[in-house]
Order: C-alpha cells, then sequence, then structure tokens
C-alpha cells in the first residue's frame, strides 16, 4: 500500500496521520520495556567491581542523576506533543539549527540501540542452538522487530505487555530464590542487610562515581516514552509516564542488585565478570541460570522492538519537518497508520550493522563501542532537552522560580559530566557522525543561509484537550 507524506507545516492536514492510541498504561510499559526490568543484570558484575560492591547505591544515585532529565523530558512533551522529541523541543525552544543536531545526535542513539539488540539476541541465541549460524539469527530477529513495528502502534503495545509479564514473573522468581537462600544461609557479620548500600571498609568515592557512570546504562531508554506523544491518548501522560518509568525501573533494578548482593557477598569475586548475575541467580537456584540466560534475550527482543520504534518515530518528526527528505521519511502508511519506510530504513540498517560490526572487530569490543556510541548520542539529546526546558521555564517566564532554574541546569551538568567521561574512540566516531550531519545541513541550507527545518505541527495532530488551551 502506498504511502502518504504529511505535510510540514500549515493549513490543515488530509493526509493519514499518528494514531492516538496509547493509555498512560501502554506509554509505563513501553518505557519499562525500552529500558529493560533486567537492565542492571548485563552490568552487574563490571559495576560491582568499579564499586567495590556498592551496586545498590549507583542505582539509586543514577536514578536521581535521570530523573532529572526526566522531569525536563515530560514537561517539554507536554509542551510540544511532537513525534521528534528532543529534537522538536530544542529546535522550537532554542533554535531550529540546534535542533537539528540534538537530532541528528538522537537518530545515532535510536538507530544502534536495536543494532545492540540484534548482535545480543543472535549471540545468545547461537549460544543456544549452535547449529543455526550467527548471521542466520540476525536476519531473523531484524525481520522479527521490522514485522511487529509495522504492523501498528497497538500491535507493539500488546507485545510490549506480554514480554513484560513474562519477564517480571522470571524477575519475581528470582527474588523469590534470593529471598529463601539468604533467609537459610548464616550473615557473619552484624551490618549484612546494610552493605550493599554502605560498608566502611570497602568504600571508594571515585570508584563509586566511575561505577555510576555506567549504571546510568540502566535508564537510558526512558526518553523513548516522548517519542509517542502523538500517539498518546493525551500528552500530558508523557510526564507521569517518563517519571514512572524511571522510578519503575529504579526501584526492580534496585530490588535486583541488592538481593544479588546479598546472596553473592560484596567481596568475592565473580567466575566471569560479564555474565556475574547470571551466576548469582545460580547460586540462589540452580535452575535460574538456564533459564534467566533466555529471560536476558527476551527482554533484548522487547528493547530491540521498542527501540526500533523509537528511531522510526525520531525519522518521521525530522522528515515531516523537512530536516530529512519528506518524501520518504515523513511518509505514513495509511491503513495501520504507521511510518512504514521508517521502520524498515531503521531495520535494514540495524541488520547490516549487526552482521558487520561482530566482523571489523571482537565481539566484546564491537558491543562496548556500539554501547558508548549509543551514550554519545543519548547524552546529546538529554543535554539539548534540560537546556530546552530552561529556556521555556525559567528565561522565558515572568516569574523565575528557582526550580525552574535549579532542575534544568543540574540535570544538563550531570550529562554533560557523563558524557565526557565516555572513551576517546567513541567520541571520535560520534564526532564524525556529527560532522557529516552537520555538512549535509549546511549543503540543504546553502550554508545555513535558508531555514533548516520548519517545527510548525499541523492543527490535526493536536488532541482537543490541548487545542482549548
Amino acid at each position: 500500500m502506498p504511502l502518504t507524506p504529511a505535510p510540514a507545516q500549515g493549513g490543515i492536514s488530509k493526509g493519514p496521520r499518528l494514531r492516538r492510541a496509547l493509555s498512560l498504561w501502554d506509554l509505563f510499559l513501553y518505557g519499562v520495556i525500552v529500558t529493560s526490568p533486567v537492565a542492571p543484570m548485563s552490568i552487574y558484575g563490571i559495576v560491582s567491581d568499579r564499586a567495590r560492591g556498592h551496586v545498590a547505591s549507583i542505582i539509586l544515585i543514577a536514578m536521581f542523576a535521570m530523573l532529572l532529565t526526566a522531569v525536563s523530558y515530560g514537561r517539554m512533551a507536554r509542551a510540544h506533543p511532537s513525534a521528534g522529541s528532543a529534537f522538536a523541543y530544542v529546535g522550537q525552544e532554542i533554535n531550529p539549527a540546534a535542533g537539528y543536531v540534538v537530532g541528528w545526535s538522537l537518530v545515532l542513539d535510536y538507530i544502534l540501540n536495536p543494532l545492540i539488540c540484534i548482535i545480543w539476541c543472535s549471540q545468545q541465541a547461537h549460544v543456544f542452538i549452535a547449529g543455526i549460524p550467527y548471521a542466520a539469527w540476525a536476519v531473523f530477529f531484524a525481520v522479527l522487530f521490522t514485522g511487529l513495528n509495522v504492523q501498528g502502534i497497538k500491535t507493539s503495545a500488546r507485545v510490549n505487555a506480554m514480554l513484560a509479564g513474562g519477564i517480571g514473573i522470571v524477575v519475581v522468581i528470582f527474588l523469590i530464590a534470593s529471598t529463601l537462600y539468604i533467609l537459610h544461609h548464616p550473615h557473619d557479620t552484624s551490618g549484612f542487610f546494610s552493605q550493599p548500600f554502605y560498608d566502611p571498609h570497602t568504600w571508594n568515592g571515585a570508584g563509586v562515581l566511575s561505577a555510576t557512570s555506567v549504571a546510568v546504562l540502566t535508564y537510558m531508554g526512558f526518553d523513548a516514552v516522548s517519542t509517542l506523544a502523538e500517539e498518546a491518548e493525551n500528552p500530558r501522560k508523557i510526564l507521569p509516564a517518563t517519571l514512572l518509568t524511571c522510578l519503575g525501573i529504579g526501584a526492580i533494578s534496585l530490588l535486583e542488585v541488592y538481593s544479588a548482593q546479598l546472596v553473592w557477598g560484596t567481596t568475592e569475586h565473580f567466575p566471569n565478570v560479564d555474565t556475574a548475575f547470571t551466576f548469582v541467580a545460580q547460586r540462589a537456584w540452580a535452575p535460574l541460570f538456564l533459564v534467566l540466560g533466555l529471560t536476558l534475550i527476551i527482554a533484548q527482543i522487547g528493547s530491540g522492538i521498542a527501540a526500533q520504534l523509537g528511531a522510526a518515530r525520531v525519522l518521521y518528526g525530522m522528515g515531516r519537518s523537512g530536516a530529512l527528505p519528506t518524501s520518504f521519511f515523513g511518509a505514513v502508511e495509511p491503513k495501520r497508520r504507521v511510518p512504514r519506510n521508517n521502520v524498515v530504513f531503521v531495520g535494514v540498517l540495524a541488520l547490516a550493522g549487526a552482521l558487520i560490526l561482530p566482523l571489523a572487530a571482537s565481539e566484546s569490543t564491537a558491543y562496548e563501542l556500539a554501547v558508548n556510541l549509543v551514550n554519545f548520542g543519548a547524552l546529546i539529546a538529554f543535554m539539548g532537552v534540560n537546556a530546552a526546558a530552561f529556556m521555556r521555564y525559567y528565561v522565558r517566564e515572568e516569574k523565575k522560580r528557582w526550580i525552574n532554574f535549579l532542575q534544568p541546569v543540574l540535570g544538563f551538568l550531570v550529562c554533560a559530566l557523563l558524557w565526557w567521561s565516555l572513551s576517546t574512540p567513541s567520541r571520535l566516531l560520534g564526532g564524525a557522525w556529527m560532522a557529516f550531519g552537520i555538512a549535509y545541513g549546511a549543503w540543504k541550507t546553502r550554508g545555513f543561509k535558508s531555514n533548516l527545518v520548519n517545527f510548525e505541527v499541523p492543527s490535526d495532530v493536536l488532541p482537543v484537550t490541548l487545542k482549548a488551551l
């Protein structure tokens, strides 16, 4: 079925639009799945070593850091209910060119997220069924992610709900098994239950801060909720959904790592740092070693589907505004009302990367580099959203409230510090991506002499409640 471009500006749109169908519960489930309820499990061994066992503390610190930016995202989504997310917020509140730069960085983040999920799922599936080669698994998962997303937003929401339920059951089983293990084994110190938060004998401030910069990965993806602003029944639900996502993931993660530390201890070394959490689960209850491995694959499938959905919406926002070719990126498939071109485009890029990266570097190096590049793009976007919130709610407000100054400024500074701590290779490659995007923008506008983008959202994409404001 042919796709219809969505007009970028002015007048009354007669073309198909994204469907407003998502409730607060749908938005929350989407946010939880894209961040993943088992996110801290993959990095548990690394952060435990760096923080000398204080994983529970760094999960709380990281949650506070991300909540600052989550507030900015939610408030900006309420002000600008656009599928372009950070791209639209910065472009309208600061400068169209700045919005374009942020959008370009966000595309890097969102495109690499499904790529990472394809790599991880394919590697783990190949371990379980070695007879099927990695490349075949990569094609399977790329087609799965793309096929589900082109079916429509409600289909993706239903899949998210099922995945969240299945993952939640395994998390509950782990928590029960770890609780029983702890209750049936002696504790050698009086401060046993407080050690995961603070142990004066092993606490090291520098190590905790270093580990926190990694632990922030646990929350990466909460911003994806804002990309669904045009598909929410009420865009005002974006703020509570974003905050609930951060708080929900934080609470789940805290329970997971706290239980894991009580089962394993804070000083004992892991047989393998990269798979540390599976060894903890095995100690709590032996069958969990396999069950948890399968659950992590399921979680990555959910994250990959959700990340591809978010990437397609960001590209749609940039295409509709004219930052990218509108005829392709700004088109909506009339029947299911999804940006099908973008979904397929992201799927093809993710598959290509999943096939090429493991050939260009070792599996661990490729995966680590991709993760750092995700952070490169995401943290630039986070800084941009905090700056946009500062401009809208403090600079332009007649009444200067200290909270409207402090919250976005702190959020910006935290993200800037984390961005500066990224590895040198990721900053070089990320810088090359940004240079290419800026060069394209300069060519398109003849040296930025004309408008780069048009952020005006046609009136028919706004819900009745916002039109009346």
